[in-house]
């Protein structure tokens, strides 16, 4: 069976990257939106980003437009709205669907190791998952978990 660490996705410059890239390192990969109520998480997962870094964590960000039509950007658009209001230094992907026949395999497989209080599906952006250095799926977090909330977690996992 295929492991995190088997997948690829495209960068928002448009460049393939492993994430085999990772292997090693604790991550939160985020399906994110720009124009969401919870996309002041953003700030969150940017200082999660700057103070755990260093360590071994990084956050890995996946634009979806699935829900309300909330990341209508392109990736120039959405990399610009990411750097100019929230600095953001962790890797962004390009825009990926989350759910359904479309589904971006890296998400078809969290969700097939973690999946949520409802079923499977991701219900709205900034769905969390947490990944520890094996590449095992430890966690599945809602959108209205802050990732301020996440930081001991994460920790116990660095």
């Amino acid at each position: 069976m295929a492991g995190i660490y088997d997948f690829t996705a495209t960068s928002l410059a448009g460049e393939p990257v492993a994430l085999q890239r990772y292997e090693g390192q604790v991550l939160l990969i985020v399906n994110t939106a720009s124009a969401c109520g919870f996309t002041p998480q953003y700030k969150g997962l940017e200082a999660l980003q700057r103070e755990l870094g260093p360590r071994g964590f990084s956050v890995l960000g996946f634009p979806c437009n699935q829900f309300g039509g909330q990341e209508p950007g392109d990736a120039r658009q959405i990399e610009q709205f990411c750097s100019t209001n929230y600095a953001i230094s962790f890797p962004m992907f390009g825009k990926v669907e989350v759910n359904g026949a479309g589904a971006h395999p890296l998400y078809q497989y969290l969700k097939s190791e973690k999946s949520g209080l409802l079923g499977s599906s991701i219900k709205w952006n900034f769905t969390k998952f947490l990944v520890d250095r094996s590449g095992k799926v430890v966690a599945r977090h809602a959108p209205t978990t802050t990732p301020e909330a996440l930081k001991k977690e994460i920790e116990a996992l660095l």
